[in-house]
Protein backbone atom coordinates (compact mmCIF):
# COMPACT_ATOMS: atom_id res chain seq x y z
CA UNK A 1 0.00 0.00 0.00
CA UNK A 2 1.31 3.29 -1.00
CA UNK A 3 1.29 6.59 1.63
CA UNK A 4 -1.35 8.47 -0.52
CA UNK A 5 -3.56 5.20 -0.59
CA UNK A 6 -2.99 4.94 3.23
CA UNK A 7 -3.99 8.43 3.83
CA UNK A 8 -6.91 8.31 1.35
CA UNK A 9 -8.31 5.20 4.02
CA UNK A 10 -7.08 7.34 7.37
CA UNK A 11 -8.82 10.89 5.71
CA UNK A 12 -12.29 8.23 5.13
CA UNK A 13 -12.19 7.38 8.86
CA UNK A 14 -11.88 11.37 9.88
CA UNK A 15 -15.59 10.98 7.04
CA UNK A 16 -16.89 8.18 8.43
CA UNK A 17 -16.75 9.97 11.86
CA UNK A 18 -18.43 12.53 10.75
CA UNK A 19 -20.74 10.38 9.16
CA UNK A 20 -21.63 8.59 12.16
CA UNK A 21 -22.62 11.18 14.02
CA UNK A 22 -25.06 12.71 11.54
CA UNK A 23 -26.78 8.91 11.60
CA UNK A 24 -26.96 9.36 15.47
CA UNK A 25 -28.35 12.83 14.71
CA UNK A 26 -30.92 11.34 12.68
CA UNK A 27 -31.65 8.42 15.44
CA UNK A 28 -32.38 11.55 17.89
CA UNK A 29 -34.26 13.21 15.43
CA UNK A 30 -37.19 10.05 15.05
CA UNK A 31 -36.45 9.66 18.60
CA UNK A 32 -37.95 13.31 19.01
CA UNK A 33 -41.73 12.30 18.38
CA UNK A 34 -44.08 14.12 20.39
CA UNK A 35 -46.17 11.35 22.10
CA UNK A 36 -49.97 12.41 23.28
CA UNK A 37 -51.87 8.99 23.01
CA UNK A 38 -51.29 5.40 22.82
CA UNK A 39 -50.73 4.94 19.63
CA UNK A 40 -47.42 6.95 20.04
CA UNK A 41 -46.10 5.54 23.04
CA UNK A 42 -45.26 2.52 21.48
CA UNK A 43 -43.03 4.34 18.56
CA UNK A 44 -41.37 6.26 20.94
CA UNK A 45 -40.31 3.27 23.07
CA UNK A 46 -38.80 1.78 19.92
CA UNK A 47 -36.96 4.91 18.63
CA UNK A 48 -35.47 5.73 22.00
CA UNK A 49 -34.17 1.99 22.61
CA UNK A 50 -32.57 2.10 19.14
CA UNK A 51 -30.81 5.89 19.71
CA UNK A 52 -30.07 4.82 23.52
CA UNK A 53 -28.51 1.44 21.88
CA UNK A 54 -27.06 3.25 19.08
CA UNK A 55 -25.40 6.32 20.71
CA UNK A 56 -24.07 3.78 23.72
CA UNK A 57 -22.35 1.13 21.33
CA UNK A 58 -20.56 3.98 19.11
CA UNK A 59 -19.12 5.87 22.81
CA UNK A 60 -18.32 2.55 24.03
CA UNK A 61 -16.46 1.80 20.74
CA UNK A 62 -14.69 4.90 20.93
CA UNK A 63 -13.92 4.71 24.47
CA UNK A 64 -12.23 1.14 24.37
CA UNK A 65 -10.72 1.20 21.05
CA UNK A 66 -10.24 4.68 19.59
CA UNK A 67 -9.57 6.45 22.07
CA UNK A 68 -6.63 4.37 23.52
CA UNK A 69 -5.58 3.94 19.68
CA UNK A 70 -5.65 8.02 19.26
CA UNK A 71 -3.30 8.42 22.55
CA UNK A 72 -0.51 5.39 21.50
CA UNK A 73 0.23 7.95 18.53
CA UNK A 74 -0.71 11.36 20.24
CA UNK A 75 -0.01 11.41 23.39
CA UNK A 76 -0.73 14.93 23.26
CA UNK A 77 -3.91 14.65 22.95
CA UNK A 78 -4.87 12.96 26.52
CA UNK A 79 -6.79 16.06 27.95
CA UNK A 80 -8.95 15.48 24.74
CA UNK A 81 -9.34 12.09 24.95
CA UNK A 82 -10.15 13.08 28.69
CA UNK A 83 -12.82 15.19 28.18
CA UNK A 84 -14.49 13.32 25.35
CA UNK A 85 -14.66 10.31 27.82
CA UNK A 86 -16.13 12.99 30.79
CA UNK A 87 -18.76 13.88 27.84
CA UNK A 88 -19.59 9.97 27.47
CA UNK A 89 -20.16 9.45 30.77
CA UNK A 90 -22.51 12.56 30.95
CA UNK A 91 -24.37 11.42 28.12
CA UNK A 92 -24.98 7.85 29.33
CA UNK A 93 -26.62 9.18 32.43
CA UNK A 94 -28.97 11.01 30.34
CA UNK A 95 -29.02 8.15 28.07
CA UNK A 96 -30.20 5.97 31.44
CA UNK A 97 -33.09 8.88 32.50
CA UNK A 98 -34.40 9.26 29.10
CA UNK A 99 -34.70 5.10 28.96
CA UNK A 100 -36.17 5.08 32.20
CA UNK A 101 -38.95 7.71 31.26
CA UNK A 102 -39.50 5.99 28.23
CA UNK A 103 -40.27 2.51 30.05
CA UNK A 104 -42.52 4.14 32.12
CA UNK A 105 -44.22 6.82 29.48
CA UNK A 106 -46.44 3.47 27.56
CA UNK A 107 -50.03 4.28 28.84
CA UNK A 108 -49.21 7.48 30.84
CA UNK A 109 -50.06 10.96 30.56
CA UNK A 110 -48.99 13.61 27.36
CA UNK A 111 -46.70 14.93 30.14
CA UNK A 112 -44.72 12.14 30.53
CA UNK A 113 -43.93 12.63 26.89
CA UNK A 114 -43.20 15.81 27.39
CA UNK A 115 -40.66 15.27 29.88
CA UNK A 116 -38.73 13.23 27.51
CA UNK A 117 -39.16 15.64 24.66
CA UNK A 118 -37.38 17.96 26.58
CA UNK A 119 -34.45 15.51 28.04
CA UNK A 120 -34.21 14.56 24.18
CA UNK A 121 -33.64 18.28 23.77
CA UNK A 122 -31.23 18.46 25.81
CA UNK A 123 -29.76 15.71 24.97
CA UNK A 124 -29.46 17.04 21.28
CA UNK A 125 -27.61 20.06 22.42
CA UNK A 126 -24.74 18.69 24.33
CA UNK A 127 -24.48 16.10 21.52
CA UNK A 128 -24.05 18.93 18.78
CA UNK A 129 -21.40 20.51 21.22
CA UNK A 130 -19.35 17.27 21.89
CA UNK A 131 -19.77 15.73 18.28
CA UNK A 132 -18.53 19.05 16.79
CA UNK A 133 -15.28 19.41 19.43
CA UNK A 134 -14.58 15.55 18.46
CA UNK A 135 -14.63 16.13 14.98
CA UNK A 136 -12.44 19.11 15.07
CA UNK A 137 -10.24 18.21 17.79
CA UNK A 138 -8.90 14.37 16.42
CA UNK A 139 -9.78 14.79 12.86
CA UNK A 140 -6.25 15.59 11.98
CA UNK A 141 -5.05 12.74 13.73
CA UNK A 142 -7.70 10.37 12.10
CA UNK A 143 -6.89 11.90 8.82
CA UNK A 144 -2.78 11.42 9.34
CA UNK A 145 -1.71 9.25 11.72
CA UNK A 146 -4.30 6.66 13.70
CA UNK A 147 -4.88 3.26 12.05
CA UNK A 148 -8.01 1.19 12.28
CA UNK A 149 -6.41 -1.67 14.54
CA UNK A 150 -9.87 -3.52 14.71
CA UNK A 151 -12.30 -0.38 17.02
CA UNK A 152 -13.74 0.95 13.63
CA UNK A 153 -16.35 -1.67 13.54
CA UNK A 154 -17.32 -0.72 16.77
CA UNK A 155 -17.49 2.65 16.77
CA UNK A 156 -19.35 2.95 12.89
CA UNK A 157 -20.96 -0.92 13.15
CA UNK A 158 -24.04 0.62 14.48
CA UNK A 159 -25.57 1.75 11.42
CA UNK A 160 -25.74 -1.90 10.09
Amino acid sequence: MGSAQGADRAVALSRQLAEAHEALRQRLRDAQAHPGSAQTDSRLVTHCVAFCSALSAHHQGEDAGLFAELLRVRPDLRDVVRKLTEDHQMIAGILATIAELADESVGASPRRGQLIGRELAGLAAIMESHFGYEERAISDALDNQVQETGWATAVFGFRT
